[in-house]
């Protein structure tokens, strides 16, 4: 993790812990840096680029919405931003060092350039881990960057979750076939249908309440994370099953 300082999984205790938070700016620049570092594999696009591209957008949109105004709470809302992006950026560190990754991102790392797997799937996967578990630990790491509680953020949370939706408009544009190649007995159908990003932002909140809750008992919270990641990760797993 050399590009990013990031907070300890749950700390105990109330007071900041990390008092410097990069800028959006310089996440999207070491995402766009990636971007271009991940050229095509034998003919197969990388799956971890297929969901980064989508991520890249949607982090791209919320810088422009924080520099124009659109945050009550402008530092609040880019330092939330600025943590979720670093969990997933960790987890890239991670991979490429040959490093463990969270379980929720092994399944997407693991089968990148699987040719039965497609696109969407790719994007799917990625959603799944980003929101599922990185988001509910991303609010967490702000109160402690921020010296407040998670209710002190929920209007960032609400409207960066709106921008967050975008994710689910950009995959039906750029991934999900027309209906000359997506038949209603497609794999896929069913697959696209069967995932919610509305559903897991709600939960993402849940979680995140739930841990702040548990930050005075570390034992109890890690133990809860971890199951949490395991499940991200099963789950992930699914919505990698070949469909071709």
């Amino acid at each position: 993790m050399a590009q990013y300082e990031q907070t300890q999984e749950l700390p105990a205790g109330d007071g900041p812990v990390v008092t410097a938070v990069p800028g959006i700016d310089q996440v999207i620049g070491r995402m766009r840096a990636l971007r271009s570092a991940r050229p095509p594999v034998g003919g197969a696009e990388d799956g971890v680029a297929v969901f980064h591209r989508v991520y890249l957008t949607v982090t791209e949109t919320v810088w422009r919405q924080t520099v124009g105004g659109a945050f009550p709470d402008r530092p609040a809302a880019a330092a939330l931003d600025v943590r979720f992006a670093e969990r997933y950026l960790s987890a890239v560190d991670a991979e490429a060092a040959g490093e463990r990754t969270p379980d929720c991102w092994h399944p997407l790392f693991q089968y990148r350039h699987h040719p039965g797997v497609r696109p969407l799937q790719f994007a799917l996967s990625g959603i799944n881990a980003h929101i599922g578990h990185d988001l509910p630990l991303a609010v967490v790491d702000t109160c402690r960057t921020l010296g407040c509680t998670p209710p002190d953020l929920e209007e960032e949370f609400d409207r960066v979750g709106d921008l967050l939706l975008m994710l689910e408009e950009r995959i039906r544009e750029d991934l999900v076939p027309g209906p000359d190649l997506l038949e209603l007995a497609d794999p896929l159908t069913h697959l696209f249908g069967s995932w919610s990003l509305e559903r897991a932002r709600e939960a993402a909140w849940s979680t995140a309440l739930v841990l702040w809750r548990l930050r005075e008992v570390p034992l109890l919270a890690e133990e809860f994370r971890r199951r949490l990641d395991a499940g991200a990760g099963l789950v992930g797993r699914f919505l990698l099953t070949p469909c071709r």
